[in-house]
């Protein structure tokens, strides 16, 4: 049973003592995660953080994997350019006086992606929970919408994790919905998808980020930390989070990377909207044909092949008010 008085995604997760919080979709994902993780540890579990990344782990030396294909992560992590959001996560843990490191997986198709969770999950003595975080909603994409997003990252993580039936709890969260129609996702078509998976009890509800709260004002904070550590490349979603957790609206300026486009930061951005994991994995259409994938163009091909053979796609659909 659960109450109005803690939104589900809790209640499921009250009795998980370790708990893994993943950024799905790679660059900054991880950083959807931090006011969870804020909030699990506050409440008494083990939590830690990792992330699908984007950066070139690669170049690390052999001290800095704990595991083929999981990278730890820490404040003083070397690495050949400046683009590494785990490194500047794991400095602002540091600064805060929590733990920080963040384990970071390359990318891979879902087969090795799946066995570096295992590996990891041994590494920290076992998981009672993974919790995968989307910065934005194109995780919910099941595959037959006029536009998907960018879905490979998300999808061979959601393919990755779906695998783990070992472990007892699989969560999704998303923050950013509005967010990734710059890549073609209709939002229109997310809420007629989490009205399926609540029909088929997977859905867990939505709940907000205020700015007021011990876990926003950490959030911002670490947004803008990584803002002035990434100046060159900052993130476009937690730039538009931030910012409508702060209360900005409409077409909020705060990088060059948006110039020529409109944004409308609006308070729906700053909601969790929080799935089973396993129920949004059998809703997926495709995510049956990448669990033979190695590498991440195969994830690509895989995704590509399926559209091809769609018969239609929904259309998009428009906001009726």
């Amino acid at each position: 049973m659960f109450s109005l008085r803690e939104p589900l995604f809790f209640t499921r997760l009250r009795g998980a003592r370790r708990v893994l919080v993943a950024g799905a979709g790679g660059g900054f994902d991880v950083y959807a995660g931090l006011p969870l993780a804020l909030a699990l540890r506050s409440a008494g579990s083990e939590v830690h953080l990792a992330n699908l990344s984007f950066s070139d782990l690669y170049g690390l030396g052999t001290d800095h994997w704990v595991a083929p294909d999981v990278a730890a992560v820490r404040p003083d992590t070397p690495l050949r350019g400046d683009y590494f959001p785990e490194r500047s996560l794991a400095q602002w843990l540091r600064a805060q006086g929590l733990p920080d490191t963040v384990y970071a997986f390359p990318l891979t198709g879902v087969e090795p992606l799946r066995a570096a969770y295992r590996e990891l999950a041994g590494h920290l003595g076992g998981l009672d929970a993974v919790v995968l975080v989307d910065g934005g909603t194109d995780i919910l994409m099941r595959g037959d919408e006029h536009g998907l997003g960018t879905p490979e990252e998300d999808m061979a993580s959601l393919a990755a994790v779906a695998g783990l039936e070992e472990v007892p709890h699989r969560l999704v969260a998303c923050l950013g919905y509005g967010v990734d129609a710059y890549h073609g996702v209709n939002h229109s078509l997310v809420l007629e998808n989490l009205a399926a998976l609540d029909r088929a009890g997977g859905y867990l509800g939505a709940f907000s980020l205020p700015r007021d709260s011990a876990e926003g004002a950490a959030y911002l904070d670490a947004v803008a930390h990584a803002q002035r550590c990434h100046a060159g490349h900052p993130s476009i979603v937690h730039g538009s989070v931030a910012a409508a957790v702060r209360g900005d609206f409409g077409d909020v300026r705060f990088t060059e990377r948006t110039r020529g486009s409109e944004l409308f930061v609006n308070p729906l951005m700053s909601l969790y909207f929080c799935v089973d994991l396993p129920a949004l994995a059998d809703a997926n259409l495709y995510l049956d044909r990448l669990a033979g994938t190695v590498l991440m163009r195969q994830v690509s091909s895989a995704i590509a092949g399926f559209r091809e053979e769609l018969p239609r796609q929904r259309p998009p659909r428009a906001f009726p008010h």
